[in-house]
């Protein structure tokens, strides 16, 4: 199961999945990409919004047994603090942070009764680094990877992992709304912030997502993994 898998880093892991023959679900509020990755890869798709966690942990729950649970759906805003609302607040934690745990509370039973399990969480860079710009996004983050760690800690005797992966920026169609609002200015600002000076692309994220549901990552369980260039390392 991945979430926010109609575009973007959930695109690319739907494709990486499928490429190796596994049995793939898809779930995102956009039909139309989903439907465009499901009818290409030969998988399934799941219409749904992530923010109505209620709505979504039922949904999960009834679509099945997985043994893999990628929580890819994400949405961020530059904005500063002071611009914002606390209707924004709600709706962006509880699409980066509240949709992690209806997900996984969903998906658990099963994994647990299997004594086998991989969670994986595209947390951000900006979860561990703070974002200019981000606050809110930067706090889900954050609890992402926060939230992983304890679920490592609560699950590891029943054969289940937690990982995170922390993203620098990746070229997606959040990444072009942020641009957009924010003017090339801050484009070049993320980039000059790793050390490879380059944006990464989804496909990149994927390759570390399908490294962390393989048997040869069964001894890691806890981390967070930046697939960003080397931001935050300076020079």
């Amino acid at each position: 199961m991945i979430t926010g898998g109609a575009n973007g880093i959930g695109a690319a892991i739907a494709r990486a999945f499928t490429s190796e023959g596994a049995r793939t679900t898809i779930l995102d509020i956009d039909r139309r990409g989903g439907e465009a990755v499901a009818l290409e890869c030969g998988l399934t798709f799941i219409e749904a919004d992530v923010a109505d966690t209620d709505a979504l942990r039922a949904r999960v729950a009834a679509a099945g047994a997985f043994s893999i649970l990628v929580n890819s759906a994400g949405v961020d805003q530059h904005a500063f603090f002071g611009e914002t609302s606390p209707l924004e607040w709600r709706r962006w934690l509880a699409i980066n942070l509240e949709a992690v745990f209806a997900t996984t509370h969903a998906v658990l039973p099963a994994m647990q009764d299997a004594r086998f399990g991989r969670l994986i969480n595209i947390a951000s860079e900006a979860g561990r680094l703070g974002s200019r710009g981000g606050s809110i996004y930067a706090a889900a983050k954050g609890g992402v990877i926060a939230f992983t760690r304890s679920i490592a800690r609560e699950n590891a005797r029943y054969g289940i992992t937690a990982n995170a992966i922390a993203p620098g920026p990746i070229r997606t169609p959040m990444l072009e709304q942020a641009v957009v609002k924010g003017g090339e200015k801050i484009l070049r600002a993320m980039t000059d912030a790793t050390l490879l000076r380059r944006l990464g692309e989804p496909e990149e994220v994927a390759a570390a997502v399908l490294f962390l549901a393989s048997d040869q990552a069964g001894y890691i369980t806890g981390e967070t993994i930046g697939v960003s260039g080397g931001m935050g390392l300076g020079g």
